[in-house]
């Protein structure tokens, strides 16, 4: 439970990280995710650069058509964040489910998604946001859907030498109808299996649905089948059931020694209806 040797350095800007980034870097957001892997010897950076005391990244924004949220912010902020409260309920729902309070008060958001633990809570709720990923590196920024962001087991579109600076979450009225639900590990209260929602009703008829899943299989996923059985029909307790049908079809899912795959599998359908019945 020893990491490797490496060299520490503490930026001051994110122009000033990026400038610091070198081949076998590593960026210290709250460390913990980075930490673990490092005690495990999972990760062994040359150079660790840390972010955690860049103010800039730890900012929450409400704009005209989206709240921004910085890759630095914590969990804690974002729980208690006024605007995520009114616009996107679920972002403040699932930041009170992540860990425990010394865990929120220090993780952040970007260090989350960039570690892209396929039982994280955030890849499922900013799948559901239809959120983008705001990433610097030495050529400037790039913005990135996060439809294209998520790759796979621990994988994202994040390249060398780029820091994830903020995350952009529309005001869409399916965002401001949103929810999370989870079944969690007691002990680490990451997702076994959880599950996001955002419905657009207009008229009791479900105008725009986005689904997502955390905790089944190796990355976070939109289950597509369910958003397109509920678009254009009238949201009601009959339509979530025959909606929600094998929301893991195509997915290889995950098994350990806290869920089976059948169980998983089991649990990712009754989660689902979970979310769904929850905007009712």
């Amino acid at each position: 439970m020893i990491p490797n040797s490496f060299e520490y350095k503490r930026a001051n800007s994110v122009e000033e990280a990026i400038s610091l980034m070198t081949e076998d870097a590593q960026v210290l957001g709250g460390g913990h995710s980075l930490i673990p892997a490092l005690k495990l010897r999972l990760n062994n950076p040359g150079t660790l650069i840390d972010i955690s005391k860049i103010d800039a990244l730890k900012t929450i924004g409400d704009n005209e058509k989206s709240v921004t949220v910085g890759g630095g912010a914590t969990h804690a902020a974002i729980a208690n964040d006024a605007a995520l409260a009114k616009h996107v309920p679920m972002m403040g729902q699932a930041a009170r489910e992540i860990g425990d309070i010394q865990v929120r008060n220090v993780g952040t958001i970007g260090g989350s998604i960039a570690h892209a633990d396929p039982a994280a809570d955030w890849p499922a709720v900013l799948l559901a946001s239809n959120a983008s990923v705001v990433i610097s590196n030495k050529d400037g920024k790039r913005e990135v859907d996060i439809d294209q962001f998520f790759l796979g087991f621990y994988d994202t579109a994040l390249e060398e030498g780029e820091i994830i600076t903020a995350i952009r979450i529309p005001k869409t009225a399916a965002n401001q109808h949103s929810c999370y639900v989870k079944f969690k590990q007691p002990a680490s209260r990451f997702a076994i299996v959880g599950c996001a929602a955002a419905l657009d009703l207009e008229g009791g008829t479900v105008k725009d649905a986005r689904v997502a899943l955390t905790g089944a299989a190796d990355s976070a996923y939109r289950v597509k089948s369910v958003e397109k059985a509920l678009i254009g029909n009238s949201f009601n307790l009959d339509l979530i059931h025959s909606a929600v049908g094998d929301v893991t079809e195509g997915k290889s899912i995950m098994s350990d020694h806290y869920a089976s795959e059948k169980y998983r599998a089991h649990l990712a359908s009754v989660y689902v209806k979970r979310a769904l019945k929850k905007l009712l």
